[in-house]
Parts: structure tokens; sequence; C-alpha cells
């Protein structure tokens, strides 16, 4: 009988299809069984490889984009595909024998490695995104019209507004508040989202193509939607002044921002204007005021809302939101990161609350849910966080036996830690700790938010998790005699959802990891003038092969090799996190200060290396007590 290993939760959002073959490292756990750990995919995504057509005379080859992936292809002169020396390319595999190097057929053309607006495009190739929709899903999308009254709320006379970046595509939200007397301080909030459901009908052209692709994948430079844009940018999106079917929640709080009932209800809207964040705040503070619409309502509720998020200690981190400025050729000119104003998170509590009361009425109403779930921290994660804390000589998360983990432990340390220069290590080792969030209709809570029940509803332009919880709340109103209409979901639905929970976690992760991918190359992009410069950078982690830094102006990070290090044999220390020199007995562990001198910054690759820079006089030789792996510098 073969061994059966366990595939560890992949870090980076990378994921593995069933049949892939993949370099992984094998540990033994306490509990018997052999944890399979991803180190890289030995497939290319989809059967595809991306990367730079290199011309010569017998046609060419081709450098993987991935610079993991250290092969050489080639690239016969008939199957180059019209491809000139330098164009981002996809190619398959066409041959490969005994001898040489496996040959490939080019089959589409990306544009010039060198052209800033070919970045994203590498990104969606490279994570096998798809693009472009069936013709069927396209004809669906530009034969569906607008609703009527029929059997729905009449919402038009409300002012509800959007509230989105500067930048925003799609309008899938509006809120309202007013005071509401009855309950002494308390709060009466609408919520409205886009009624997607009513247009894409279960096992439509438009709906297999949406659980397709998961969910809208976010660029600088452009969108891939989850929907064709005749729904994500005309019908389904809340532009002002134009009649919107809407599905829309009342939410009453009390003043202690605790929800004291809901109703859900089927209606039509018009958006009074679209905000922007700027704009609520500045309007908050007296500078631009927004007549007839409600802001300081807005932020009456919110902060009864903030109040009950405190109440129940819900994770705090403080992450910056980093934003790619680009001029108007499509050229980075910065990569900086985002304001967070109290207009984001008033927003982000409003949709909380709607979320919560999604999953209460599903319940509720007996029908399937598909839960937003974020599990515990494993015991060794948070183990690795108190060894790295203890070393700070800040507190750990000193946990008395049997006690529960809770997220408001973690927001001591942060507090704590908010006014060492490590803070912003700190605030991503906790992060780290966390487990990944998904979806699955099985609840286990949401540890991140301190929620017994948490379920996407506010989303579904961009989210096919949160068009199944509207197709669920449609079914249970329907059931229950109060006439939501068509789009409900189908019965015998549920047996699917856990599969398709893993699908749409999957898909969810393969976005975050392609909009991941084209930051790193856009930063690439700008650091590419600066080889040789020197920069402050502090160590962001530590590897048996060396060290990843992040310079301290632009949050930047890259590899810093063993190779770029003094000479010395290096002792690398997995559970504290540091490499020690066996000669000379220096430190270098997670967070400390370092000088480094940028070596490389490959755009395509998105790969960018350092080598220290000496003197480095902040590190103080120090002795080890830990167990060690030994690692040779190379």
């Amino acid at each position: 009988t073969e061994p059966a290993f366990r595939l560890a939760e992949p870090a980076g959002g990378r994921s593995l299809a069933e049949g892939a073959r993949a370099l992984v490292r094998l540990a033994l756990c306490d509990n018997g069984e052999i944890e399979a750990e991803l180190i890289r995919p030995l497939d290319p995504a989809g059967g595809r490889l991306v990367g730079v057509f290199r011309q010569d005379r017998g046609g060419g080859r081709l450098v993987p984009a991935d610079r993991r992936d250290r092969a050489e292809y080639r690239v016969p002169a008939g199957d180059a595909g019209g491809a000139t020396d330098g164009d981002l390319v996809v190619a398959e595999e066409v041959g490969r024998g005994p001898f040489g190097p496996p040959r490939l057929r080019i089959v589409e053309r990306l544009g010039p490695a060198a052209d800033p607006r070919s970045v994203s495009a590498l990104a969606i190739a490279s994570h096998d995104i798809p693009t472009e929709f069936p013709a069927a899903a396209v004809a669906e999308a530009a034969a569906a019209q607008p609703v009527g009254l029929d059997a729905r709320t009449d919402l038009r006379a409300v002012p509800l507004v959007t509230i989105d970046g500067n930048d925003a595509r799609d309008f899938d939200d509006a809120v309202w508040a007013e005071p509401d007397p009855e309950l002494r301080g308390g709060w009466h909030i609408l919520v409205a989202i886009a009624d997607v459901a009513w247009y894409v009908r279960p096992g439509s052209a438009l709906d297999q193509e949406a659980r397709r692709r998961g969910n809208s994948v976010y660029f600088p430079d452009r969108v891939v939607p989850m929907l064709p844009e005749a729904l994500s940018n005309e019908l389904c999106s809340l532009k002002p002044g134009a009649d919107r079917a809407c599905l829309a929640v009342h939410l009453w709080i009390d003043a202690a921002g605790r929800k004291r009932r809901h109703r859900f209800e089927r209606a039509v809207m018009r958006s009074a204007a679209r905000l922007t964040y700027q704009e609520v705040e500045a309007a908050r503070a007296g500078q631009a005021p927004l007549p007839a619409v409600p802001v300081p309502y807005l932020y009456g509720a919110f902060a009864a809302l903030a109040r009950a998020r405190e109440e129940r200690g819900a994770l705090d981190l403080d992450i910056p939101e980093n934003r790619v400025r680009l001029d108007a050729d499509g050229r980075p000119v910065a990569v900086e990161p985002s304001p967070r104003l109290d207009s984001h998170r008033l927003i982000e509590e409003f949709m909380i609350l709607a979320n919560v009361a999604a999953a209460e009425e599903l319940e509720a109403l007996h029908q399937p849910v598909m839960y937003r779930v974020h599990d515990v921290p494993t015991p060794d994660k948070v183990a690795a966080l108190r060894d790295f804390l203890a070393e700070l000589a800040l507190p750990g998360l000193a946990l008395a036996k049997g006690q529960a983990l809770k997220p408001d432990l973690f927001n001591r340390v942060l507090r704590r830690a908010a006014e060492n220069p490590a803070a912003p290590i700190v605030n991503e080792l906790v992060l780290r700790c966390q487990a990944q969030a998904a979806y699955s209709p099985s609840n286990i809570g949401h540890f991140g938010l301190a929620l017994r029940r948490y379920a996407h509803f506010t989303s579904p332009i961009r989210r096919y998790a949160d068009l199944l919880v509207h197709r669920a709340l449609i079914a249970g109103a329907n059931a229950a005699d109060r006439a939501f209409g068509a789009g409900g979901l189908p019965p015998g639905s549920a047996a699917g959802f856990a599969a398709l929970g893993e699908h749409l976690s999957a898909t969810e992760r393969r976005a975050a990891a392609a909009e991941r991918a084209a930051l790193e190359r856009y930063r690439a992009i700008l650091l590419a003038p600066s080889v040789g410069a020197v920069f402050a950078a502090r160590i962001a982690g530590v590897a048996e092969f060396g060290l990843f830094v992040a310079l301290a102006d632009s949050g930047a990070q890259g590899l810093l090799p063993m190779s770029g290090l003094p000479d010395d044999f290096y002792d690398y220390d997995g559970r504290r996190q540091r490499l020690i020199g066996r000669r000379s007995g220096r430190i270098f562990r997670l967070g400390d200060p370092l000088s480094v001198r940028l070596v490389e910054a490959d755009p395509v690759g998105g790969r960018i290396l350092f080598r220290l820079e000496e003197p480095a006089p902040a590190f103080a030789a120090r002795r080890a007590r830990a167990p060690m792996r030994r690692r040779r510098r190379s």
C-alpha cells in the first residue's frame, strides 16, 4: 500500500489540482500523520507555461516567469506563433524526447515584457484566471432588462448612498441610517445589495461561468469580473439616479451596537449619490457638506457598532493596504499605503452586521448556509509567535492550561507592541498566526471577528458565495409565503455545498495570489532603476536559505540569500526565527534592522535580491540556546 500524506495548508494562496505533481517537504507529526509541505508545483498551471520568448536561429527559447523553474524550454521555429524577442507569451508543451529540453508551442502573446501594462496580463495567465466569457453567458447578460416594482418594496424615496474607493468600478452595496427612538439611543440601519440572483439564475450559462470563476479579480489597471459588464457595471451596479433591483436588510441596533432585530425584503432602490470614502470623511468634518445624505446618522450608527466590536474583542490588526498609482500610460508611479479612514470602518461594520443577519435568517428559515468560517489558530503557530515575542521582551500569549484562545489575547499583544519599532512585524506575524478563512456549509464560527455565525451576503457581483446566500434567502422567504419571487436556491442544492465551498475557497486564494504577484512585479519595476543603491530595511522572514527583508520606505520585500551575508557558517533556528553565525556568534533575527544593497529587481519574475551592506552595528553577537538545524552559507 502506498503511504498517504496530508498536504499542509499551502502558503501564499497556492493550491494544487487533483493529479498535479509537486515538490514537497515531508515531516512526521506528533499524531503519526505524515505532513507534506508544498515547496513548488512541478506542473505549470492548467498545463501551460508563461514566460519571456527569446529568439534565436533555431526558433527560440522560453525563459519561465516563475524564477523557481530553472528548466530550459525550446520553441521550434514553426511554433513561435508570431512572437518576437522579448514578448511575454503563454505556451504549451508539444514534445519531450529522451534528451534535450522540452519543446513548446506558443499559444498566446501577452505583449512586450518591458511594457508595464503586461504586468496584470502576466499575473492572469500565470494563475490561469479565465478572462473570456462564453458567448451564451454574454448573450444572457445583454438580454437582461431592468425590473419593475411588481411585488417588490419601493425604497426609491430612501436616500441610500454607495460609499467606495475613488477607483471603484462596480457598486453593489448602499447604506442609510436614522435614529430609532424606541431603542433609546439605538439606530435603524438599511443595507441594500444588488439583486444579482434575479439576473443570474441557477443552471444558466451566466451561473455556470460565475461559479467557475468564483470571484472577480482586481488589478491596478483592470478587473477580471465574475459577471459580464452588462451586469457588473450596469444593471447590477447601484448607480446614482437609476432604479435598481436589490435585496435589502433592515437592521435595528441598540446604543451598545447589539442587533435587536432585522428584516429582509426584495425591493427597488434608487441611489441618491455615489460617494467616496474621502468625501464622506470630509463631510463628517464639516469641510464639504453633502445635502440630503444622513452623514451624522451614519457615523452615529457606526460608533455604536464600533463599541460592540470592541466589547466582543474582534481581532484588530494594523496591516496597511498598498495601492499602485499609475500614470496615464499605465506605468507605475508609486506603491503607497492607502489611508485607513473611519469611513472605511463604517462600511465594514455595516456589512458585517448584514452578513451576521443573513446567517441568522437562513438558520431560522432552515435553509443551507454557505458560511464564511475562520478557525482558531493552531497550537504550533501560537507557540512560534510566543517564542518570537519573548525575543522582543514583549508579553507572549500566556495562556493558562485549558484556557480558550480568543482574538482579544492577540489584541493585547498588538497594543503592547504599538510603540515598538518592530510593530509592523508583530502585526504581520499575528496575521500569519491566523488560520485561513474559507467557505463551508459546516459552521465553526469566525474567530477573527469573534462571531458565532457569519455568511457573506454583501457582494454578489464579485463573489459567488454571496450569490448562494441571496438564493437561499429568496428560497427561504418563498417557503415562508413571503413571495420573494424567482431566482431562489433549487431544492437539493445543499448536497453540493461542501465541494462548492472548497472550490470557492480555492478561487479566492488564486485571486489573492495573482493580485499579490502583480503588486510584487510593480514594485520590481519601480526598484529596477535603483540597482546598486543602499536601503534601510528590516528582517521580515528567516529561512534556511537566507533572509526576507522589507524596505523601510516602500515596504517592498525581497530576498537576502546566504551568499549576501558575511562569510560564515550559519545555523538556522526555526523555532525562534534566527540565523546564527557559528564563528562570529552573530544573530540575524526577525524584526532586526539592516542596511542592504539592491542587487537585482526583475519585473518579469517579480524577484528582488539584496546583499547585506556593512557595517551594520545594530547587531550584537549573542549565544543561541535553542535547538538548531545546521546550514552552510551557499
